[in-house]
């Protein structure tokens, strides 16, 4: 932040409230806030946690902010938006819809979906480094020195004539896109298994204007960089994360009518071919995966009694059954307004839930210890929603 003797050396009688802008053409900078969640630091080799907020569609509210697991203090601190803290000259700050939250090395990668682009600061501290532009941007995952960026390629409003989405090469060192390829309509989250991308797509638009949703899984060759198949699911896939089996976890949203949201499991078959191996009648809107346990929370949507189930669970990936329909039984989960995000510590196995709550205001996040009992809660920016942790560097 610049100090009021440097935004306004001769005018000491303007409001308090300017000394909060920056010196940048008028654009207000909202200051990092440092909360004490007062929970126990115990320090590991998992120093932080980065956390993306949304921000509403429309808004330009996408915020970052930094929960600081070192250990350093004695309890934990949380920093509300330390973007535009770090970075005071970086015009708009984040923009427009934080999609994507992910560290590949020394490197945060954050997917910025309605502002076209992927912003790329230092995971130390997360000082810009640069960005990349990419059309409708929403996922990105990593390999070999390269990171791929799901894209829907039209408009954020998309109409019935949506072109097919892509996925970008991007080299993470010169952040230049290598290359590209076309996948299914509106292609969402994205994992790898092997030499082969596998892209989850959603048709989200063709839904909303009653062509009807994708319902396959482009398979995309990571050699070559061309789809070499597409795998049938079912209707709109949404999020897709690897198992340590070689397994997929596939989530379908269904249609918000008659059909509901479901989960999948893909497995290998002899040729080492993707085949669906069978899903589970549990909507999942979430999930973190650590060992054998598939940590989930869900939304669903009846239309005939106008209302919307949340539940919160785990599922054995080895043995593909519900192990449990309850996280935590603690009153606080009871509380949670609009689930909208779920990370679990791989190393302790504490979990932590994001509340939207309304939208449009400011959001939280909640603490659980591995048993599920309930630890603290702090308030975020809008719509927390992506996270990653921070790993000490080696």
């Amino acid at each position: 932040m610049m100090t009021i003797s440097k935004c306004l050396p001769v005018c000491l009688s303007i409001c308090l409230f300017v000394c909060l802008s920056s010196c940048r053409n008028d654009v207000m900078v909202v200051p990092m806030e440092d909360i004490n969640t007062g929970g126990k630091a115990v320090k590991s080799e998992i120093i932080g946690m980065y956390l993306l907020n949304e921000g509403n569609m429309g808004s330009n509210k996408a915020t970052l902010d930094y929960l600081d697991l070192s250990g350093q203090d004695a309890t934990t601190h949380y920093y509300r938006n330390i973007y535009s803290e770090r970075n005071p000259s970086t015009v708009m700050a984040l923009g427009d819809v934080g999609n994507d939250c992910q560290i590949y090395g020394s490197r945060l990668w954050l997917v910025i979906n309605c502002s076209n682009k992927v912003e790329v600061a230092r995971a130390s501290d997360a000082v810009r480094i640069g960005k990349v532009n990419i059309p409708n941007c929403r996922y990105v995952t990593f390999k070999d020195g390269y990171a791929y960026v799901s894209s829907y390629v039209g408009t954020q409003y998309g109409a019935s004539s949506s072109p097919l989405g892509s996925v970008y090469k991007v080299d993470t060192l010169t952040l230049q896109k290598a290359d590209s390829v076309s996948v299914g309509y509106q292609p969402e989250e994205m994992a790898i298994v092997g030499q082969r991308l596998y892209v989850a797509n959603s048709g989200g638009y063709q839904g909303m204007t009653g062509q009807g949703y994708e319902s396959t899984m482009s398979v995309i060759d990571l050699q070559t960089m061309r789809e070499t198949e597409k795998i049938n699911v079912a209707a709109n896939l949404h999020h897709v994360k690897a198992d340590q089996y070689g397994q997929l976890w596939v989530t379908a949203r269904g249609n918000y009518m008659n059909e509901t949201s479901t989960i999948w499991w893909l497995q290998q078959d002899a040729d080492g071919r993707m085949r669906v191996g069978g899903h589970l009648d549990q909507a999942v809107s979430d999930l973190c995966i650590v060992g054998d346990s598939l940590y989930f929370y869900g939304s669903q949507w009846s239309e005939a009694t106008m209302t919307n189930t949340v539940t919160y669970g785990i599922i054995n990936v080895r043995t593909h059954q519900v192990v449990t329909n309850s996280l935590s039984q603690a009153p606080e989960i009871q509380k949670i307004r609009m689930p909208y995000g779920i990370i679990v510590n791989p190393i302790h196995r504490d979990f932590y839930l994001m509340d939207a709550k309304n939208y449009v205001s400011s959001g939280e996040l909640l603490h659980f210890l591995p048993d599920g009992t309930f630890d603290w809660k702090v308030k975020t920016g809008d719509i927390p929603a992506h996270a990653t942790f921070l790993k000490v560097k080696k």
